[in-house]
């Protein structure tokens, strides 16, 4: 039997809990663990994780009762768990279900237990929403306040479920072929087929809205074609950039039965609005100014839309929230790698699209072989003595841009590309300058946001066919990138501390690879500055996904040194 001592966890009682990798459980507990709390940081081997109102809700929403979570919290705690996490824990997720909302006889009904109902009551922002009490205790809302209202609940945190149904939308006959027209065979996957089942729940009142989490190169894109082939109605679909337009609309030719004139693309010069249409986030918040309206917006109503699917909905921007309440009668589908959001809007997504439906934590995929095998690697550097001094005396802002820019990084990109040689390469960073000077000396094509998109495909065509094995690639590469062979990725700088970026960088190396499908992710940060600190907050989303990096400090420190001495 293990020893307490031997146990993992160290529960507190402010539901922070702490995670020792130094124990023989480490990786099992951690697999547990972030079904419901936040990584928050690290520091060596213990993990700090926070269990929030959010992440029990979701977690109760994919079955998890308090009971099951106490206990399991117990059996692997190293010391006694705290009676007031207890209470906390039974408190937050006792929440979860004890409010509904439902439509009858064509009206917005709120219904709750009478005491969580007579604490509404206190909250001025639910009460003004009301018509009316009615005799059976539940309430008679404004039929226009569904989203917004569930977005106040959320926030003063009292979960509600959604029961009011959708109305069906245009009609799509839409299949999914057993063949693609390439003649390759095509199949769901087990797991992808799990996922849809999840979010449309057939004969339950829960389905139709939600998220579903997948790993980069996973499938989400195939997730969300086949939400569309269950559904069979006209759809909306939202993403991150053209190219990701552009996928979309490729993998719905060749894996499904619909037309090419069935397909819209709803950006730059084409406006078509067709029974299947794809627009990006960007298009939809245009406007000539701020104080003029969203130009594109109407979208939502152009078509009787009966699904709306958004890509990458960790990216929702707030304007896009906004229109999203107001549509709470359409069914909504959320694809994503990470529900990780830097700007603290995780309850709107949970609110106004649904909660967590489906999670395919990343190395279950990875055992499965359905992603590569990414080995992580963090190079630490001294500063160039030629931006040393200024180092010192720079802003705290400078200096973080003097270390993410610092030239030694060079040296050791042309170490990892001799390592790597022939295999195809992403050098990624946030500075154009950097990006520049580094295109320059080693003779390699650099793609920005200010590359047309035409040239941008002639640069992915030849990275696929094998003609180009480096590319040097600015934030674009975040999001939907198409750049599938990718096996070897050098990060130079990225955005402060951003975990979701870090994700989604990696996740541009986890399409399957020939072979041993295997791939290397490098992040190259300056020794001693703050861009260490940053890059630790960078690497947790990753390391709560059970991903390791090794530390590795520069094998060319000293030549580096040198030769800035030199200089």
């Amino acid at each position: 039997m293990q020893k307490r001592c031997d146990k993992p966890l160290i529960v507190q009682s402010d539901l922070v809990v702490l995670l020792d990798e130094g124990k023989a459980d480490a990786g099992q507990a951690r697999e547990k663990l972030v079904l419901f709390a936040d990584a928050v940081r690290r520091a060596g081997a213990i993990h700090t994780y926070r269990i929030t109102p959010l992440t029990l809700w979701n977690a109760a929403s994919s079955g998890m009762d308090a009971e099951e979570l106490i206990a399991w919290l117990a059996s692997n705690s190293r010391y006694e768990l705290p009676l007031q996490a207890e209470s906390m824990i039974r408190r937050l997720i006792g929440r979860y279900g004890k409010l509904w909302l439902s439509t009858e006889g064509g009206k917005l009904l709120l219904h709750g237990s009478t005491s969580v109902m007579d604490e509404l009551t206190a909250h001025e922002s639910v009460i003004q929403h009301v018509k009316e009490h009615l005799d059976d205790g539940s309430w008679h809302l404004d039929e226009r306040c569904r989203g917004v209202l569930k977005q106040e609940l959320t926030r003063l945190g009292y979960p509600v479920i959604d029961r009011a149904g959708y109305h069906a939308g245009e009609e799509l006959e839409l299949s999914l072929r057993l063949r693609t027209i390439s003649d390759r065979r095509f199949e769901l996957r087990d797991y992808q087929q799990s996922a849809v089942e999840q979010f449309y729940k057939e004969g339950t009142v829960q389905g139709g809205s939600g998220v579903l989490v997948l790993p980069c190169g996973a499938g989400k894109t195939i997730v969300g074609i086949a939400a569309m082939a269950r559904l069979g109605r006209a759809t909306l679909i939202l993403t991150s950039n053209a190219t990701s337009v552009k996928q979309w609309k490729d993998e719905l030719l060749d894996k499904t039965s619909l037309q090419d004139s069935e397909v819209g693309q709803y950006g730059g010069t084409l406006k078509q609005v067709r029974p299947v249409t794809i627009a990006t986030y960007h298009i939809l918040t245009h406007r000539k100014s701020k104080s003029l309206p969203f130009t594109h917006m109407k979208l939502f109503t152009e078509r009787d839309w009966g699904l709306i699917i958004y890509d990458e909905v960790h990216l929702l921007p707030a304007p896009v929230f906004r229109m999203t309440a107001e549509i709470q009668a359409t069914r909504r589908l959320g694809l994503t790698a990470t529900l990780v959001r830097e700007d603290g809007c995780a309850e709107d997504v949970y609110s106004l699209i649904g909660p967590k439906q489906y999670d395919l934590q990343w190395k279950t995929a990875e055992a499965a072989a359905h992603i590569a095998a990414v080995a992580c690697a963090e190079i630490r550097v001294p500063m160039h003595s030629s931006t040393a001094a200024m180092y010192v005396q720079a802003s705290t802002r400078s200096k973080l841009r003097l270390a993410a820019e610092n030239p030694a990084k060079t040296q050791i990109v042309e170490q990892l590309l001799q390592q790597h040689v022939g295999k195809p390469t992403l050098i990624i960073g946030q500075y154009l300058n950097q990006l520049h000077l580094l295109a320059a000396k080693l003779g390699v094509p650099l793609l920005t946001g200010e590359v047309p998109q035409e040239e941008r495909q002639t640069l992915y065509g030849r990275f696929k066919a094998g003609e180009l094995s480096v590319l040097i690639v600015s934030k674009i590469a975040n999001f939907a990138v198409d750049l599938p062979d990718a096996a070897v990725a050098i990060q130079l700088s990225g955005s402060f501390g951003s975990r979701q970026e870090e994700a989604q960088r990696i996740g541009r190396l986890l399409r399957p690879k020939a072979g041993n499908n295997q791939a290397w992710f490098y992040t190259i940060v300056t020794d001693e500055t703050k861009e260490t600190e940053f890059g630790m907050k960078r690497q947790l989303f990753m390391l709560e996904q059970g991903y390791h990096y090794e530390r590795l400090i520069s094998p060319i420190v000293k030549d580096a040194q040198e030769e800035a001495t030199a200089q």
